[in-house]
């Protein structure tokens, strides 16, 4: 009899312990890695991304390489707002853009807006 509740007793606790702990968020990391488009949809070097949780928490920046892509890795699973800037033109914030552990998120950010288009972006005149 003893040994009947004492073996009902752990394999309750087992599965009490099991059921609990699935029900913890989970805090792995994931990867935002994507690309920064120009105006002219060209890839733009060296461009500027910031990012921070979507609460507002912790903005960070990266820099895009020489074709115009960047990685974050290491960020942890959460919703994530983030915005690209290059050569004075900007691109709308992507809100709550999903970072899940173990996953790899890509996004791609358009250079749209300027107060003026700067001459890095304007077409060059027309000879006659």
């Amino acid at each position: 009899m003893r040994r009947a509740l004492s073996s009902f007793i752990i394999i309750s606790l087992g599965f009490f312990l099991a059921c609990s702990t699935s029900a913890l968020p989970q805090h792995g990391t994931g990867i935002l890695a994507g690309v920064v488009l120009g105006p002219d949809d060209k890839p733009v070097p060296h461009a500027a991304v910031t990012y921070q949780s979507a609460g507002g928490t912790a903005p960070h920046a990266v820099h895009t390489d020489a074709r115009g892509h960047f990685t974050i890795a290491k960020l942890r699973s959460d919703n994530y707002d983030l915005r690209a800037t290059a050569k004075g033109v900007f691109s709308e914030w992507e809100k709550n853009v999903s970072v899940r552990s173990g996953k790899t998120k890509s996004i791609t950010l358009h250079l749209i807006y300027a107060k003026e288009m700067p001459k890095a972006y304007q077409a060059a005149p027309k000879k006659p």
